[in-house]
């Protein structure tokens, strides 16, 4: 058997003499020792008992295998510890967060692009429309709630993406003014769309004699006998507006000359009685406030009804109380629900075209 005990191979020559750390003397001797070894392999004859012949050189040529590898390790220098980078972000960069009442209201728009999406289905784009109103009452009672009280106790603290109470305050009503821009331009649609499949709202001065009387016939033994008018004069102030109420100020005049007076309406909406009532069989409604509009000579009768209006009204629920403290939790929790009852009124919407000086 020929020689196999301390013989290089050819890769680890290779990397022996491609490595940099290795000076050019170490280099040659190591090719001198392969040589060498290989001769000395070639010039060995093969044992006949089958053992190996022993080869004088081959404790020196270990030796110097020793002392290069040495030589690697001293000459490869140490790891140096990783150092944290030179541009690495503080945790309190206002860049790094967004604001809860911004990402509300884009959330919210999400919604009304779901009804707006022609892959929804029809009906189900008109409940994504309700949802979308129902989560923007949320917004103004809670979030605009909460802010118009920072603002009203001076609170000038900035929130983690450094924005003061008033900045997020105008920050909110420009981009609710685009989604409401948005909402008005795309309900339409899906009213047309409904009305191609005969499903409509209809206005009450759209309807024809027959279904007026149908109406209001549904209306008087219905909805009439749950209404009570508030009138505003001297002897009585103006009236308390209820949460998310649905109202009509009207105006009347007593004889031709008197003074006018103004009364509030509430539609009822709600305790078993829908916003919109259906003509007929079919799948055509008109909304409730519109027939109590075009029957107040039911409420007032014998004066002259001069104008009437629409509005609806939004008051502050983030009046939140500390339940720590609290004996009874059920007596906490109908206190709160009676101050948000007579909380600050945070939004007031009215019909278009209302008269500047009825808004007031």
């Amino acid at each position: 058997m020929g020689y196999n005990g301390n013989r290089r191979s050819p890769l680890s020559r290779l990397i022996l003499l491609s490595d940099a750390s290795v000076t050019q003397t170490d280099r040659i001797e190591a090719i001198v020792e392969d040589q060498n070894t290989e001769a000395s392999v070639r010039a060995e004859p093969a044992d006949a008992g089958g053992s190996q012949s022993t080869n004088s050189s081959a404790p020196a040529t270990v030796g110097r295998r020793q002392a290069i590898q040495r030589k690697k390790r001293a000459a490869t220098p140490a790891l140096a510890p990783a150092s944290a980078p030179e541009d690495e972000a503080a945790l309190d960069d206002p860049a790094l967060y967004l604001n809860r009442e911004l990402t509300w209201l884009q959330f919210n728009r999400r919604v009304l692009h779901e009804a707006t999406d022609p892959r929804t289905p029809l009906l189900e784009r008109l409940k994504f429309f309700a949802i979308f109103a129902s989560n923007l009452d949320e917004f103004f009672m809670k979030r605009i709630g909460g802010l118009k009280l920072q603002v009203a106790t001076g609170v000038r603290e900035l929130t983690v993406d450094g924005r003061t109470p008033q900045q997020q305050l105008n920050e909110s009503w420009a981009l609710v003014r685009e989604i409401e821009a948005e909402r008005d331009r795309q309900l339409p649609v899906l009213l047309e769309e409904l009305a191609a499949h005969d499903i409509r709202i209809r206005g009450y001065s759209d309807l024809s004699p027959t279904e007026k009387e149908q109406i209001r016939s549904h209306y008087l033994e219905n909805i009439f006998p749950l209404i009570t008018p508030q009138v505003v004069d001297p002897a009585h102030p103006f009236p308390f507006i209820s949460n998310l109420s649905l109202n009509i100020l009207v105006s009347i005049q007593g004889t031709p000359g008197e003074e006018t007076n103004l009364a509030r309406v509430k539609v009822p909406v709600g305790v078993g009685i829908p916003r919109f009532l259906q003509i007929s069989d079919r799948n055509h409604f008109v909304p409730l406030e519109e027939v109590i509009a075009h029957n107040l000579d039911l409420l007032f009768p014998d004066v002259a009804i001069l104008d009437h209006d629409f509005f609806f009204v939004a008051r502050n629920a983030a009046a939140e109380r500390a339940e720590s403290g609290a004996n009874d939790l059920l007596e906490l929790i109908e206190s709160e629900l009676r101050d948000r009852r007579i909380a600050p009124i945070v939004r007031v919407v009215v019909n278009e075209g209302m008269d500047a000086v009825r808004k007031g």
